[in-house]
């Protein structure tokens, strides 16, 4: 390991052992120096694991952990174990491919036979959650791509019922991060959770990537919860830390969502600019409602 390496991972520590309250009593979180931990609230925090990629998985879990997140999101099999040591879970399975997915057919096998993988190893961990994408529009109409989604869904969503899983695709904007791709408005995803009639397939409403399609987030949540099965933060501009210097007021969307009442996961997955673990625990605490 490199001098840099060792410094900038003592680092880490060092604030994962100040800010996220480096201590467990009596088996509880203890709160933070931003405030308090996510235990504490009335929605489930998590977080969104490439956002950290520096930081060591492991030494990712114990501060998540002591924050009171109950998982991490975005995970692979074979992580998975270092997740469960630490009493954590993964709160999305990843699966599938962001560009390459369900509107087009070409892309459908590949698609269908990574998301049933998925399904059926978030399954025998007793989790819930599993990720998939539409992918680019690639010259596709629209309704057309709803159609195919329609018809790849029909052959994932059953496996799902059966292994008691819920699939989520996730709304991403097309007008700055991801061009092209087709489920980038909520009244379309919306459509289509109606058009596969399941409890078992649902929306991953991303915060960030709605505020810049079409914003009215909030109202959007209270209107359409029951199509979201799942929620990523992010600060706009910039999907950085969720401070004063973005326009979303995440205390009020957070409070929208426990006021539904729905048992759904609150991933962060905005991109720090400061220390890390500093802007994860300030953002736990500021949504602890």
């Amino acid at each position: 390991m490199s001098q840099s390496q060792s410094s900038r991972r003592e680092l880490f520590r060092g604030a994962a052992a100040t800010v996220a309250a480096g201590a467990v009593l009596g088996g509880a979180p203890v709160a933070s120096a931003a405030g308090k931990t996510a235990a504490e609230g009335r929605i489930k925090q998590s977080v969104c694991r490439w956002c950290y990629g520096e930081i060591p998985l492991d030494e990712l879990c114990s501060a998540a952990a002591r924050l009171g997140l109950v998982g991490i999101d975005l995970m692979r099999p074979e992580d998975f174990p270092t997740i469960k040591k630490h009493g954590l879970i993964c709160t999305m399975v990843s699966a599938g491919s962001l560009t390459d997915g369900l509107a087009d057919p070409k892309y459908h096998k590949a698609s269908i036979e990574s998301t049933v993988e998925a399904i059926e190893a978030t399954s025998r961990e007793g989790w819930r959650n599993v990720i998939c994408f539409s992918g680019n529009r690639r010259g596709i109409d629209d309704k057309v791509g709803m159609d195919n989604c329609v018809k790849a869904l029909k052959e994932i969503v059953p496996v799902a019922e059966k292994a008691n899983v819920i699939v989520n695709m996730e709304l991403l904007n097309s007008k700055v991060d991801h061009h092209d791709y087709m489920c980038d408005h909520s009244a379309w995803g919306v459509e289509l959770v109606k058009r596969v009639g399941s409890d078992h397939f649902k929306l991953l409403y991303d915060i960030y990537h709605m505020q810049i399609m079409e914003g009215d987030v909030i109202r959007t949540i209270e209107k359409h919860h029951d199509a979201f099965g799942h929620y990523h933060t992010g600060g706009n501009p910039g999907r950085h830390e969720l401070d004063d210097a973005q326009e979303l007021n995440y205390k009020a969307i957070a409070r929208a969502i426990a006021d539904t009442k729905d048992d759904v996961f609150f991933a962060h997955e905005f991109i720090p600019v400061r220390d890390p673990l500093t802007s994860l625990a300030e953002a736990v605490a500021l949504c602890v409602v």
